[in-house]
């Protein structure tokens, strides 16, 4: 493709401002910005004319169907699609009213509610969501909807994500007004999600029982080079791969999705793709987008796209880091330093906002990446630990620590500087190192969450990270809206709430065993896995945050826990129950054959030569032998295990999946994952790590 056809391939399957600009009239344009902007109902005639031009303008572009798309909690996309026919007599008219553009109904019965729908109580609604462009995708015309229950009750990811990003710009608004700002009327949440993935040969991958069924290797022996050089990292981009990465960037390019750097990740068949900032809900719609598509072109290459956060143990895992930051419209990031006292005293404010915010909620956050793929990456040495914790740099630091005592700060040209709100020094930008142990790193203009898992939507992080400002910013502004000297409060409130929140910041090593100790000490939480994770999701305090704010109800947040809790239950009981059936139909009798093989070769050198060295048969027999023995008695554990009571709520469940279940689904991958380094290869059933991890080349 050549440079000069970028451009014009860039959103052409988006029906983006521009289109609608050049397609609709005047009056229906400017409601529509109207409607956008200022949250004013589209009226119906306009709503006709928007659909009728969106209908003319996809099947000019191939399109018969339309689709109202949505996120319904189950984690992925869902759609249901209609044709834009209509009888007429004995013919047929192309349509597509403003009826069908703004509302649809699908059957809301088999989607996870969380017990807010009874399965006999089918209806839901989706609703247009006009903020988020619609788009044309495998011949039909994709409107971006919101998903409720008959009842208004939020079904769907997105929804409370509008909600927050609302009520996070109403506060923010709020304290700008405070520094003399009267031009900005939004402040928006900006999300630059980084999305790692694996890339392995399909052929290889339907071979595998458990990657079919479960996206990860519940067995596997360690190859004899893995990561171990890295040479992967950023390394040369083998042809297919570099294939796959140039088609994908063009159907991404197509859907106006702003895909920018690619390249290798540090595990063998690992890759990363990031794009450019956008607002929260639009990076959130683009980034399930870009999973979808990113499975279908791998298909379209006979490789398959593995997002799950842990598909092979031994190397890194994949997260997906959520850059998240605040910016005005009118063109201001609110987390970039200044060069005046005024600019960085509000850097400031809202800085200590953030800190606040993640020291109280510290418990919400962990649980906002909670599931269980993501058990298996946290810590393990590519991921940050499941504290949670603030890396703001040395010099950063070294501002707050002089707030916070009073002291003067000494800049990097050795020139010392009183710390006020008045006298403020010019705080450096990008003097930060970048610390991948940290679970939230200030790293210049915004804070990249670090925490998230590769197969997650990033919609519940991004709900929580606005919903905990939206809190600290409401707060400050009722502090310094009643203050007689607004120099004097934000001083003192700065101050005081750095004293109270610095135990949340922490630049050092988060893989170290001493920082565990330390975060202990500091009182700072440590849920390592979901199961204690999500007992802390309906805390008190949790509840009335997001109904304080208008993001969740009591009882769809409850309703969310429930259905996390399900989720994790359900997602390792189908391991485990996967893993049964690996070693009952294909392990143990591969193993069994082999032995029979060993233990017949062992009889015929004795009946031949009685005198002869056979202890390498016999120690190797008595080994398989043993750790057969091993694996049968696990896998009887295992089938019990699975078997008995969970217990009485999904509370229990989830804990007994994690430490009793999980447990022994461990010793058995134990036991065989020791009997495939010692299986001949040829009686092996199933592809081995090197098979999986350098297969595409």
């Amino acid at each position: 493709m050549s440079e000069k056809t970028i451009p014009e391939l860039f959103g052409s399957m988006v029906f983006n401002e521009e289109v609608m600009r050049q397609r609709l009239s005047s009056t229906c344009y400017r409601a529509w910005k109207k409607c956008v902007e200022e949250g004013t109902p589209l009226s119906l005639e306009h709503a006709h004319e928007m659909a009728a031009e969106m209908k003319n303008w996809a099947m000019d572009r191939g399109a018969t169907h339309f689709t109202h798309w949505f996120q319904p909690m189950t984690g992925v996309t869902a759609e249901k699609h209609d044709s834009f026919i209509s009888p007429d007599g004995g013919r047929v008219l192309m349509q597509f009213s403003g009826k069908e553009l703004v509302k649809g109904e699908p059957d809301a019965s088999s989607f996870p509610s969380g017990g807010l729908r009874a399965t006999f109580e089918a209806r839901g609604y989706t609703a247009w969501d006009p903020s988020s462009f619609a788009f044309i995708k495998d011949g039909s015309l994709c409107v971006p909807t919101i998903f409720c229950s008959y009842s208004g009750q939020a079904l769907d990811k997105k929804t409370p994500l509008l909600r927050s990003m609302e009520e996070l710009s109403r506060q923010a608004v709020r304290v700008l007004r405070l520094f003399g700002d009267t031009d900005v009327k939004k402040v928006v949440s900006q999300v630059g999600p980084e999305q790692e993935y694996f890339l392995i040969d399909r052929d290889v991958c339907r071979k595998r029982e458990d990657l079919m069924l479960t996206g990860r290797t519940l067995f596997g022996a360690k190859p004899p080079k893995g990561q171990e050089l890295e040479d992967h990292y950023f390394g040369t981009i083998k042809p297919r791969v570099a294939a796959f990465m140039r088609e994908l960037d063009e159907e991404l390019w197509k859907l106006g999705i702003l895909a920018k750097t690619k390249h290798n990740e540090v595990a063998p068949a690992q890759h990363e793709l990031a794009p450019i900032y956008n607002d929260a809900n639009t990076a959130c719609d683009h980034n399930q987008l870009t999973m979808e598509v990113m499975k279908k072109v791998a298909g379209r290459h006979n490789m398959v796209c593995l997002l799950h956060e842990k598909p092979f143990a031994g190397v890194n895992g994949s997260g997906k880091h959520d850059n998240w930051s605040l910016s005005t419209d009118t063109g201001l990031n609110l987390f970039k330093p200044g060069s005046t006292p005024s600019q960085n005293a509000r850097f400031l404010l809202f800085l200590t906002a953030f800190i606040k915010g993640v020291d109280e909620y510290q418990d919400l956050l962990r649980c906002s990446v909670a599931n269980p793929g993501n058990d298996h990456r946290l810590g393990a040495q590519e991921a940050p630990p499941a504290i949670i914790s603030i890396f703001l740099g040395d010099e950063l630091t070294a501002i707050v620590e002089s707030i916070i005592h009073g002291t003067d700060y000494v800049d990097t040209s050795k020139k010392i500087l009183s710390i006020g709100v008045d006298t403020l020094p010019s705080i450096p930008q990008d003097t930060t190192d970048r610390n991948r142990t940290s679970p939230l790193a200030f790293t210049g203009n915004k804070f990249e969450f670090r925490m998230l898992g590769s197969s997650q939507s990033i919609s519940g992080p991004n709900i929580a990270l606005n919903t905990i400002m939206a809190e600290q910013l409401s707060q400050f502004a009722d502090e310094l809206e009643g203050a007689e000297d607004f120099t004097a409060a934000l001083h003192d409130l700065i101050r005081r709430t750095l004293t109270n929140h610095q135990r949340i910041i922490f630049n050092g090593n988060g893989y170290e065993g001493a920082w565990v100790e330390e975060a202990a000490r500091r009182g700072l939480s440590n849920l390592t896995c979901t199961a204690d994770a999500l007992e802390t999701y309906i805390q008190p305090k949790h509840i009335e945050l997001f109904r304080k704010h208008g993001v969740f109800t009591e009882e769809e947040l409850r309703a969310r826990n429930e259905i996390h809790l399900m989720n994790y239950c359900e997602v390792v009981g189908i391991e485990a129950r996967t893993m049964i059936d690996m070693v009952k139909r294909d392990i143990f009798p591969a193993v069994s054959a082999f032995s029979g093989e060993v233990a017949k070769n062992l009889g015929l050198k004795r009946s031949a030569l009685p005198d002869l060295e056979c202890s390498a048969e016999e120690k190797l027999l008595r080994r398989l032998s043993g750790l057969t023995g091993e694996m049968m008695r696990q896998l009887e554990a295992l089938e019990e295990a699975v078997a008995a009571p969970k217990g009485k709520d999904a509370y229990e469940a989830a804990h007994y999946y994690k430490y009793t279940v999980f447990v022994v689904m461990d010793a058995l991958r134990a036991a065989v994952d020791e009997l495939e380094t010692i299986t001949s290869a040829s009686y092996w059933p199933y592809p081995s790590y090197v098979d999986l991890l350098f297969s595409v080349q």
